[in-house]
Order: structure tokens, then C-alpha cells, then sequence
């Protein structure tokens, strides 16, 4: 296997030859840039204070908190300061779609925030939860792109030198699955008129190419200094020419377009799509770079239509905050065709390895591998090599890459080419179907080709991901990663076009039919389970590991949470599939929820031990937040509930703390 070193790109896309006969896509950076470097000063990594004003805590993506009031020793007397019940919840029964609430609070500004899946945002005491403010953004509650109605949270930005009595100095935004952002002052709540049109910025007045579907704002923008960075989210899987990917920045006071970055080549825009940034981004200011996660190009499960090289998609592409200019960009997978979307923000770390410091980031990823990178320059940190993947396809049109690259360390958190065991004892209860599914499935490894025979392709890990957009949390005083994973199975199947008509039924959140329109083949995708609702796959089902990063080493592995069904609770050697990310602090604590039990967790850093725990209204399906108020530290966790993994909605916020001597 030859060693695949992809570094990518500006936007020049000056091409060269690397001295290993990998490609490497180099250009002097401009004089601008330069200069703008120049003027920076030096910014930490790490804040000097504990902060958590962002989706992952701080522009990093560690999503770690200095505070360690709360320890190993102690957090076992932890119990719940707070709650609120928002009341914007929906399971999908009535008038409105069901909700999908994955918000993380921040704290900024003296003050927690948040916003609902009803496109509403809360301003709260951090100490008692009592409301300080509300903002109802009234927008339109239709399932528009998303199979429910969804909500990640919202962005804080201040002005560095703010002007007394002056509104928004300090502005709050919220997207909408509609496509607004709308900006509010942050004391008050009040919109900033001067802002877009009156407070609202239109994102879709710039969705001017395969316009299928309005440019959904479900992820809060990154704010970088005087940039709001935005992505956003569209319909999965319904279209084979989809809106192309875009970033923008946009000024923070006004909303003025400064710059945006096209994810696609111009000349294959028209004819396919997406390869958008629908998850959250990272940056490293005293670089001044921020980091892209790129999905994969629409439509999703067939290539057909953009067999040619697209090198930004599948990667984390990494751009200039001043300019936008692409600086490098590092593809993950050629041509795409299994919706392996770069789904979490990657994590900047500092680390020593043999002998050597290295400013580096690792990337999750649904495959289940992960990637440590060069922040600087996209090197690899480790070897990768090229892993010989099958090309033999059914797929009409479908041109498949020999190789694809894996990363040798850290080490993958799932098996690349073998799929998990049926379970013997769902395969029972089945009276065999378990087995007949599986014997009749194409599996070659973790980049099977797609199939329209048989029972299809068993796609493993299942298509939210071994790891989610929860990402990775990171200690950096002892330089280790935690990574939660799921171990999940699907079926996916494919149909000639004429077939795929004659059948389609419905669909849900990743389960049923979906079109691809106007490519020859739509699809079915399912869980396999039998007829009780057991996986008819092995456990365990997910699980949490601790890898030291200086050498890529797993230190230590357990499943994490139970799998959960009709009220009973499998064993936790089984573990839970996991949506949402870990928060560690000082304290050598990791909180987590994540897990189908919808249970809040408290894990040592050092060991692996659980060390507390509480039930919450729904699986808390986004990332914890760490905070100090008035010398006392708080955890906040949004019990929201996501279909993937249960059919339990909440809108919970549960905010934990020591009792007060």
C-alpha cells in the first residue's frame, strides 16, 4: 500500500508534484494575506479564561473547560441547580412536525443563551434559569428541508472595542430552516435594525444555482473576529442537481457579504450540488484560518453525473478568515457515492510527538476513521495509506476509485472490512430473518459499492456516522482526545428509476424511500431489525475511548450508555448508539449525554470509570456545557431527543452543579 499524502489547494489550484508522487496543490499566499498575518497578534490555542460562548465551547472545538470545582472526587454529589421546560416541543402528531432540539447553551455576556427548535431564543439567569429575555424570530414551523424541525443553537459576537450606549455591541443570531439569520443585542433582545433588512439577513438571496430548497441555517454561524461564517443545510437525498456548496462571511454588524468560498469546480455546479458545510466550523485565530468540514457532492449514492475529480468535497478544507482564499484542503474520500459528509468540526490540539511540537487537528468522521492533521499545512501527521477498495458495480454510469485512503493512527474505532456478527439471539426470535438480511447483503468493507440486488448494500457504520457532529473533546494539559462512536447497521438498496416509482413508499429521519430525483436510481434505506425491535447486529452498539495523542494510542475503550425499547433496558455492556459530543474539564471529567437512555453521564478522564449519572426528558443529543457563574461551575445539558436513534422528544434544559455550603 503506497502512502497518500493529499494536500490541497488555494484557489489558484496551482498544481504540483510532491517528492513522494503524491499530489500537492501549492500557491504563494497573496500579498494581502501576508500582510494580514503580519498584523495579527498571537492568540491561544487555548483561552487564558473559562469560556463557552460557542457551539463547541471555544474556537477550537476541545469543547474543554479549565474549571475544576467539579472533580473525580466530588462529582458524585452533583445534582440539578436548574431546569426549564421551553414548551417548544412537537413529537409529530399534531399540526407540527416533531422536533429535533441539539442545542448547546452558551454563556456570554453574563447571561446563558439558547435557542429552540421553534426558532425562538432565551436569554437566562446562568445561576437560577429565570428568564432575562425572549426573542420569537416568528418564523414559518414547516419541515422545509429536514424530516423535523431542528435547532443547534445560536452565535455570540462583541465588539472589540465597544461604544457606550450604543445597541449591538453585542449581538446574539439565530438561523432559521428558512434560511434568516437575524441578529438581536444581546442585553435586550431587541433585533438590530441595522443588520440585513431590519434585523433579519436573507442567506437565500445568494441561492442562486439549482435553487431546490431554501439554504436552511439549522447550525449557528462560527464567529472569527469581525466574520460571521456561515453554512447550511438542504434536503437529503431528494435531487440529483442540488444548490452547490457555499460559505459566507458576512459582517457582524451589518450583514455586508465580505467574502464566500464555492466548495465546487464552476463547470460541474449545474449538474450535481451540495458538498455544502452543514455542521459546525473551527478556527485558529492567530493563524487565521477557519476549518471547513465538506460533505460529500448530491446525489449522495450515485456518481454518475460528476465522475470527474471534485477535490474539495469529502475533506476539511482550511481558508483565510480575511479573504476567504483557500489555503489548503485535505479529501478524506474520492468520489463519494456513500454520503461519507465530513460531519463535525475538526479539533485544534497542540501536541508533542517524538519529541516534536506539532500544531494539529483531528477530524472525525463517519467512517469511523480519524485524521490527524497538520493545522498549518494539512500533512498528515501519521502515515496513511491507500486501502485497496472493489470497483465492481451493478450501478449504471458509476466509475469507482481503486483506493481510498486510511489513516494508520489513531487507530479506526470500528472494523474496515468486516461487518459485525448477527446477533444469535435477535436471529432467533426472528426465526432466522436476521441472518437471511445479512446473507443476502453486499459487504466488501466500509466502501461496498451500491447495489440493486439482493437485500442491498449492509452499510456499516450506518449513515449518521461511527462519529457525529458532536465531534471530539480534548484535554490539553494531558493531551488527550475523547472520541463517542456508534457501532449501527442499515441496509441500503437501490432501484432503476422505473422501478423506484412503482414502489416508493414513505420516508422518516434516515429510514424509507428517496428519490434522487432525475438520477436513474432512488433507494431504500432501513435498520435491520427483528420483529421485538432488536438490532440484528452483535453489540456492543456504541461506545467511548480516550486516545493519547502524542502517540495515537487508545488508552482506554467501554461501551457508553444502554440501547433502550418499548421501556426495558439492555445491559450497558451493550452500549447505545450516540449523537451529540463530550465536554472534559480540569477537573479529569468528561460530561456526556448522547446515549438512547436519555441519561446524563460523568466519566474519568484517566480510567474510563462512569461516576454519575441522571435521567433527563429525552436523549441529550447535543454538547454539554461547562460554565462559572458568580465562583460557582455549572453543566448544562439540552435533553432534546433525536428519531434516529429513539422516538422521545423534550425540551429540556438541565443545569447541574454541587449543593452550595
Amino acid at each position: 500500500m503506497s502512502l497518500s499524502v493529499v494536500c490541497l489547494a488555494t484557489a489558484a489550484q496551482a498544481q504540483q508534484t510532491t517528492t513522494d508522487g503524491s499530489t500537492a496543490q501549492d500557491a504563494a499566499p497573496s500579498t494581502q494575506s501576508q500582510s494580514q498575518a503580519a498584523e495579527r497578534q498571537p492568540v491561544p490555542l487555548v483561552p487564558d479564561e473559562p469560556t463557552w460562548t460557542g457551539f463547541h465551547g471555544q474556537l477550537n472545538a476541545q469543547k474543554y473547560s479549565p474549571l475544576d470545582q467539579i472533580t473525580t472526587e466530588n462529582v458524585g454529589r452533583l445534582e440539578k441547580a436548574w431546569e426549564v421546560f421551553t414548551g417548544d416541543v412537537s413529537d409529530g402528531t399534531g399540526d407540527l412536525p416533531g422536533t429535533v432540539w441539539s442545542a448547546t447553551p452558551i454563556y456570554a455576556n453574563g447571561m446563558l443563551y439558547i435557542g429552540t427548535p421553534f426558532y425562538r431564543v432565551l436569554a437566562l439567569d446562568p445561576a437560577t434559569g429565570e428568564e432575562v429575555w425572549s426573542f420569537d424570530s416568528q418564523s414559518t414551523l414547516e419541515a422545509l428541508t429536514q424530516p423535523a424541525l431542528k435547532n443547534r443553537g445560536v452565535s455570540y459576537w462583541e465588539a472589540e472595542n465597544p461604544v457606550d450606549g450604543e445597541a449591538c455591541q453585542k449581538i446574539i443570531y439565530l438561523g432559521t430552516m428558512d434560511a434568516q439569520l437575524f441578529a438581536m443585542d444581546a442585553d435586550t433582545g431587541a433585533l438590530c435594525e441595522s443588520f440585513g433588512d431590519g434585523g433579519a439577513l436573507d442567506v437565500n438571496q445568494w441561492n442562486d444555482t439549482n435553487d431546490r430548497w431554501p439554504l436552511s441555517l439549522l447550525q449557528p454561524p462560527t464567529i472569527v473576529g469581525d466574520h460571521v461564517v456561515i453554512g447550511w443545510a438542504g434536503m437529503d437525498w431528494e435531487w440529483s442537481e442540488a444548490p452547490p456548496g457555499t460559505v459566507f462571511s458576512v459582517d457582524p454588524q451589518t450583514g455586508e457579504l465580505q467574502w464566500t468560498v464555492d466548495l465546487l469546480p464552476e463547470e460541474v455546479r449545474l449538474r450535481t450540488g451540495t458538498a455544502n458545510v452543514w455542521t459546525a466550523m473551527s478556527a485558529d485565530e492567530e493563524l487565521g484560518l477557519v476549518y471547513l468540514p465538506v460533505s460529500s457532492p448530491s446525489p449522495n449514492y450515485w456518481g454518475g453525473n460528476r465522475v470527474e475529480e471534485i477535490p474539495l468535497a469529502t475533506s476539511t478544507t482550511a481558508v483565510d478568515v480575511e479573504t476567504g482564499e483557500v489555503v489548503w484542503s485535505y479529501q478524506y474520500v474520492k468520489h463519494d457515492v456513500w454520503d461519507y459528509d465530513t460531519n463535525s468540526a475538526p479539533t485544534l490540539m497542540d501536541i508533542t510527538v517524538d519529541g516534536e511540537e506539532i500544531p494539529a487537528l483531528l477530524q472525525a468522521s463517519k467512517m469511523g476513521l480519524l485524521w490527524a492533521l497538520n493545522r498549518e499545512t494539512g500533512e498528515p501527521i501519521w502515515p496513511v495509506e491507500e486501502l485497496e477498495v472493489p470497483t465492481d458495480t451493478d450501478i449504471e454510469g458509476e466509475v469507482l476509485p481503486a483506493t481510498q485512503p486510511v489513516p494508520t493512527r489513531p487507530e479506526p474505532v470500528v472494523d474496515l472490512r468486516n461487518r459485525p456478527d448477527v446477533w444469535w439471539i435477535a436471529d432467533l426470535v426472528s426465526l432466522g430473518n436476521c441472518s437471511r438480511i445479512f446473507d443476502n447483503a453486499r459487504y466488501d468493507g466500509i466502501y461496498t459499492p451500491m447495489t440493486t440486488e439482493g437485500t442491498g448494500t449492509l452499510v456499516y457504520p450506518a449513515t449518521f456516522g461511527g462519529q457525529q457532529w458532536g465531534g471530539i473533546g480534548y484535554d490539553p494539559e494531558n493531551q488527550v482526545a475523547i472520541v463517542n462512536s456508534s457501532r449501527a447497521v442499515q441496509m441500503l438498496k437501490m432501484y432503476p428509476r422505473e422501478e423506484y416509482e412503482r414502489i416508493a413508499g414513505s420516508s422518516g429521519n434516515e429510514t424509507g424511500f428517496y428519490p434522487q430525483h432525475n438520477a436513474p436510481y432512488g433507494f431504500e434505506l432501513y435498520i435491520p431489525l427483528n420483529w421485538l425491535g432488536m438490532p440484528c447486529w452483535e453489540p456492543p452498539y456504541g461506545d467511548i475511548r480516550a486516545i493519547d495523542m502524542t502517540t495515537g494510542e487508545t488508552l482506554w475503550s467501554r461501551p457508553m450508555g444502554a440501547s433502550q425499547k418499548y421501556g426495558f433496558y439492555m445491559p450497558e455492556f451493550m452500549g447505545s448508539p450516540t449523537i451529540g459530543g463530550p465536554a472534559v474539564t480540569a477537573g479529569g471529567l468528561i460530561f456526556i449525554g448522547a446515549s438512547m437512555d436519555a441519561k446524563v453521564r460523568a466519566y474519568s478522564v484517566e480510567t474510563g470509570e462512569e461516576l454519575w449519572e441522571d435521567t433527563v426528558m429525552a436523549p441529550a443529543v447535543s454538547n454539554p456545557a461547562v460554565y462559572e457563574h458568580e465562583g460557582r461551575q455549572y453543566v448544562a445539558f439540552t435533553a432534546g431527543g433525536n428519531s434516529i436513534i429513539k422516538d422521545q422528544v423534550g425540551d429540556h434544559l438541565a443545569v447541574y452543579a454541587l449543593p452550595e455550603e
